[in-house]
């Protein structure tokens, strides 16, 4: 199989923010292959610990070998990170000072063919994070009806031509059920206008991206997931979150404004009645990107939108 490997991206920009070398609790809510973690413990002064959460079980096994020498400063948990309070509740864990949750499939999960997350590499249709799971790629693409379908590919994807995709999908997969990840990424191509397939980006970039989105659950319960988090950290704590996709990076806007000024008053008020005050101050008024040079020398990271708050 494939060695378990992911480039962290915008890991200077991200340790700055966190400043692992406060000390304290540290959370790694999307492990991957360690890459952001092993920065925070190489930071981390020997009184502090973290805790690495993954839901695929390859990212857990490969993290704790590749950090076994940082002993009982690190512990893994296999898990999801929306269910991050319980995880650590279950260790004793009740406060952190900081979290990182980095959104973004894994360069692993990218290349492992056999997890069929690529349309640019044949391999069956699954695109699950947590090989456990029930729905698979497979299921989505074979098994909803078409007009569930476009939802999916629309609202996930922002994919304008979602109704035509969706179509074309529904049409091949009664002569016989669609299998594989080209066969799929074909009917998508052929699905779209010629001028749409003339464009830098692949035509089944944002289809798949919106099948993966689904089968994971990725955008179900993730500002759930950043209350819960930011209800983790202490006073001067911080979260930071790193999306790949606007939608991702709506919701954590979103709920950091709410966490900065959740006053719900009617802005025309003379006063404020909700006595609702701030609990945490961003600390990014505008994402932070990576630069050139990072683009460079990882194209995967070009869409990468880093934000974070510190609680008060």
């Amino acid at each position: 199989m494939t060695s378990f490997s992911h480039i962290p991206i915008l890991l200077g920009e991200a340790m700055a923010l966190l400043r692992p070398e406060r000390g304290g609790v540290f959370v790694d809510g999307t492990l991957g292959g360690g890459g952001h973690a092993q920065a925070v413990l190489e930071r981390l002064p020997a009184s502090g610990k973290l805790y690495g959460i993954d839901r695929d079980g390859d990212a857990v096994a490969a993290a704790s070998e590749r950090l076994s020498r940082f002993g009982d400063r690190f512990c893994a948990i296999r898990g999801n990170f929306f269910n991050m309070k319980e995880l650590l509740a279950e260790r004793g864990v009740d406060r952190a000072d900081g979290i990182l949750l980095d959104l973004g499939v894994s360069s692993f999960q990218l290349d492992a063919a056999h997890r069929g997350f690529s349309y640019s590499e044949d391999a069956p249709l699954d695109m699950r994070m947590d090989a456990r799971a029930k729905l698979s790629a497979y299921d989505v693409v074979n098994g909803y009806p078409p007009q569930e379908l476009a939802r999916v590919i629309r609202d996930y994807g922002e994919e304008r031509y979602a109704l035509r995709i969706a179509g074309a999908i529904a049409r091949e997969r009664q002569k016989k059920p669609i299998q594989g990840t080209i066969e799929l990424s074909n009917i998508i191509r052929a699905a779209m206008p010629a001028a749409a397939r003339r464009e830098p980006q692949h035509p089944a970039k944002r289809t798949f991206q919106a099948i993966r989105i689904e089968v994971n659950g990725e955008l179900e319960g993730l500002d759930r997931a950043l209350d819960a988090a930011h209800s983790l950290l202490g006073s001067g704590g911080v979260l930071a979150v790193i999306s790949f996709h606007s939608l991702e990076d709506r919701i954590a806007k979103l709920a950091f404004r709410r966490y900065e000024n959740p006053c719900t008053c009617d802005p025309r008020a003379p006063i404020c009645t909700c006595s609702k005050t701030p609990t945490a101050r961003v600390l990014t008024r505008k994402p932070v990107t990576p630069g050139e040079d990072e683009i460079a020398s990882n194209p995967r990271s070009r869409s990468a939108k880093l934000r974070a708050i510190e609680k008060l």
